[in-house]
């Protein structure tokens, strides 16, 4: 009878160190966000669960059971970030076999001692209408973004805050995205491809706006990487053409003067605040 038993991975899984809960009555961005920032600290492997809109006591519980199992099944006690703002809610979620991290209570009340002011423990406050002209500008940034992909549209340049420039799979789009989500930055990106460094000149219709430009690079293994993950085995993805086109690229933004830096170790979230160091703009406080 021939082995059916399955040959064991060249490249084992490894379990998480420990699970992670982002538990919050609105959208969980807050409590991720701020937990990403503290667990990027530790070189650990973490498991992360996101559990937005717990605004209801039946759902703390069922929240509670979710975390108790994690701790059952793993043996450790989860970490948990909380951003609820109700006090029975997060009384029920302090509850958990979990370890309690209370974003809100940590911060809001010692600054209701230093304010002398009651805050007003309002679910979702930062989304409400008083932030609405806010909202507006990042949904009309974000089709901005767009439109304005990958140099599929030369119209309305002039609005645009900044256009990102590299070659293709530098993180033009998604620093684009990015900006225009989180801070309303209306941001165009356009890809400088071989005909370009042929031609020893900008594309035509970046030439007026070149106090827009902000130029992304990257280190050529890193590219060929990422393009073998989108066209592998391709010319498009070889080590030789990615060498190529980031020498002519780097080489065509310090001829004209566009600033520039590698996007090769940096998360967005860095890339996006260098760009908005660099532009200034004077159409809101970023």
């Amino acid at each position: 009878m021939p082995d059916t038993q399955a040959a064991p991975s060249a490249h084992p899984v490894h379990a998480p160190d420990r699970t992670v809960f982002f538990v919050s009555d609105g959208t969980g961005i807050t409590a991720e966000t701020f937990g990403h920032a503290v667990l990027t600290q530790f070189e650990l492997r973490f498991k992360e669960i996101r559990l937005p809109f717990i605004d209801t006591l039946d759902k703390a519980h069922h929240a509670v059971q979710v975390i108790n199992e994690a701790f059952e099944r793993d043996g450790k006690r989860p970490i948990v970030f909380s951003t609820l703002v109700k006090a029975d809610l997060s009384s029920v979620v302090r509850h958990s076999k979990g370890m309690h991290m209370d974003l809100i209570q940590t911060f809001v009340e010692p600054l209701e001692q230093e304010l002398g002011v009651r805050s007003t423990h309002t679910v979702g406050r930062s989304h409400n209408i008083a932030d609405s002209d806010d909202y507006k500008n990042r949904i009309e940034a974000i089709n901005f973004s767009l439109a304005h992909d990958d140099g599929q549209s030369n119209q309305n340049l002039e609005s645009a805050d900044v256009i990102l420039v590299g070659v293709s799979r530098s993180g033009k789009t998604p620093t684009s995205l990015y900006l225009a989500m989180q801070y309303g930055v209306k941001a165009a990106n356009y890809p400088l491809i071989p005909e370009d460094f042929e031609r020893g000149r900008l594309p035509g219709a970046l030439s007026q706006y070149k106090k827009k430009l902000f130029g992304l690079t990257i280190l050529p293994d890193r590219l060929s990487e990422v393009r073998n993950e989108r066209r592998p085995g391709s010319k498009y993805a070889s080590i030789e053409q990615c060498r190529y086109e980031v020498n002519e690229a780097e080489k065509m933004m310090r001829r004209e003067g566009i600033r520039c830096m590698s996007s090769t170790v940096k998360s967005i979230e860095e890339i996006a605040t260098m760009v908005l160091q660099e532009i200034k703009s004077d159409k809101r406080a970023w």
